[in-house]
């Protein structure tokens, strides 16, 4: 196949999803706040039922749903009228999810998820099915086309799906006044969580290269030289006077003076950039990048603490 021809198919499948998702947005009506009303009002968790291609959505709603407040968990429909219809509590709403609403594994359970629950919310495309019949609140996900080209594989209806899903859990999001930091906590690890809560001084260098003001050339390239940064603080009684860099000492020799008396604070950048160990290390990251430099002075109540290198930072995902 044609360069072309892949281009054309690719954009072609996504103006169908993106003319079926704007349909779906035009059918966001009452029926919709009340289900976001029930899950947020249910004093027990919110239950997803699918089979199928819903099943994998259903899947990623509920991870959507847990990772940002709403206690979620999700039944398989085939497995739920094989004994996992227990996990269905009467204070749990469930949603149930499936395009055609008529599958059989759903026919012979919606009036278990009904009669089990304190509420059925039925996300499908057809308001005729079984499923629309026993719901107490319809969610019409229908589509006037797939865009598969045998218009035959879930598509642009799984499209819609997954869309409604991430509105109700944004919605659910702002009635919970869910933030930042409420975020983090169901985040702690990967670079979400890293950005979200990882602190400077987690990701301090081993290396605290340090000499005083009067230290000669000698010493302050030994300083350098002995540690992988390119760079040594120049102190006052761990007060924090300035930075030697090797691109310091280049620019030093490149004058061609006399170095035998030229001492540290001949040479040094004064003023450099700073940063308490207790401040989150997406700050270190920003001042970092705003100031084009590779390497930031960690400060403990003012006090030369040590090193943060950008390289360590992008390496652990901070951004």
């Amino acid at each position: 196949m044609e360069k072309d021809n892949i281009i054309s198919i690719a954009k072609s499948t996504l103006s169908i999803e993106i003319s079926e998702l704007e349909k779906l947005k035009e059918r966001i009506n009452d029926e919709f706040v009340k289900a976001v009303q029930l899950i947020h009002s249910a004093t027990g968790k919110l239950i997803v039922v699918g089979i199928g291609k819903s099943a994998h959505v259903g899947n990623k709603i509920v991870a959507t749903l847990n990772s940002t407040g709403t206690p979620s968990q999700f039944l398989h429909a085939s497995e739920a009228i094989h004994g996992d219809l227990g996990v269905i509590q009467k204070q749990d709403v469930v949603l149930c999810i499936s395009n055609s609403g008529n599958s059989p594994e759903i026919t012979n359970l919606v009036s278990y998820l009904k009669d089990y629950s304190s509420a059925l919310i039925g996300m499908t495309g057809n308001r005729k099915s079984k499923l629309a019949e026993f719901s107490d609140v319809i969610l019409d996900t229908h589509v006037d086309l797939e865009a598969c080209p045998n218009k035959l594989a879930p598509t642009s209806s799984t499209t819609n799906q997954m869309a409604l899903g991430d509105a109700l859990a944004v919605c659910l999001m702002e009635m919970n006044d869910f933030k930042e930091n409420d975020f983090a906590k169901f985040h702690p690890g990967g670079s979400l969580g890293k950005n979200l809560t990882a602190r400077v001084e987690q990701f301090l260098s081993s290396q605290k290269p340090q000499v005083s003001e009067d230290a000669s050339i000698r010493d302050v390239i030994i300083s350098i030289s002995a540690s992988s940064h390119g760079i040594t603080v120049v102190t006052n009684n761990e007060k924090i006077i300035g930075v030697v860099t090797d691109g310091d000492l280049r620019r030093m020799l490149l004058k061609g003076d006399d170095i035998s008396k030229v001492l540290a604070k001949d040479i040094m950048s004064a003023n450099p950039k700073t940063i308490e160990k207790d401040v989150l290390a997406k700050q270190a990251m920003k001042i970092l990048k705003d100031n084009n430099i590779g390497q930031l002075i960690v400060t403990e109540n003012g006090q030369y603490f040590g090193i943060i290198d950008l390289h360590t930072l992008l390496d652990e995902g901070i951004n």
